[in-house]
């Protein structure tokens, strides 16, 4: 299960990317200095997870272009008319 997807344009700045990584580890020791544990090691395998996704084995596939679709005629309904008058 993929919790963070390398493609989207967000990740394509390294600076974003770290940004990320920085604050789920900071947000770890906050919580470890506070004295609670439980949220610190959440924060900090939040961290570890990103480090790993957006660091780590980070490899951005090129993004694809959609196909220009253009109709065969000018009002693209050509055909459906010519289909009625053989019908009559």
């Amino acid at each position: 299960m993929q919790l963070i997807d390398p493609n989207h344009p967000t990740y394509r700045h390294l600076w974003v990317r770290v940004l990320i990584v920085v604050v789920c580890f900071g947000w770890a020791i906050f919580e470890f200095i506070g004295g609670d544990p439980f949220w610190g090691v959440l924060a900090g395998g939040a961290g570890a997870y990103s480090f790993y996704m957006l660091i780590w084995t980070f490899d951005p596939k090129p993004p694809e272009t959609a196909a220009v679709v253009t109709p065969d005629d000018e009002d693209g309904d050509k055909p459906a008319i010519e289909e009625e008058k053989k019908a009559e």
